[in-house]
Order: C-alpha cells, then sequence, then structure tokens
C-alpha cells in the first residue's frame, strides 16, 4: 500500500521460536536496487529531528 510517505511493509516474527523480527523489502525496491534472495545487507540506524532514519547498504 502507498502513501505519502511511502510504502508501508509489516513487521513479522521470523521463527515461532525466536525473538527476531522479519520485514519484507517491497519489490519495487528490489527492482530498483537488483536485490536477489541471498543478499547480505548492512543496517545503520540514526535519529534526526525524532525520527528514526534507516541506512541499508548492500554488502559485497
Amino acid at each position: 500500500m502507498d502513501n505519502p510517505q511511502g510504502t508501508i511493509t509489516a513487521i513479522t516474527k521470523a521463527h515461532s521460536k525466536s525473538n527476531s523480527l522479519r520485514i519484507t523489502i517491497p519489490t519495487s525496491i528490489i527492482n530498483q536496487f537488483g536485490f536477489k534472495e541471498g543478499d547480505k545487507l548492512s543496517w545503520r540506524i540514526e535519529a534526526e529531528n525524532n525520527k528514526l532514519i534507516i541506512k541499508i547498504k548492500p554488502v559485497e
């Protein structure tokens, strides 16, 4: 679902016996950046003006 802030996705449990969570990368982002299953991503999280900014970078 698209809205003025961008695409909305849901957070789900990775596994029933785990505390890890999983997110879905929207198809439009997968296509734009050419992500494939098995790709590794580096996540950097920052706070700015009371907003959470997540910077994701492919790892070679």
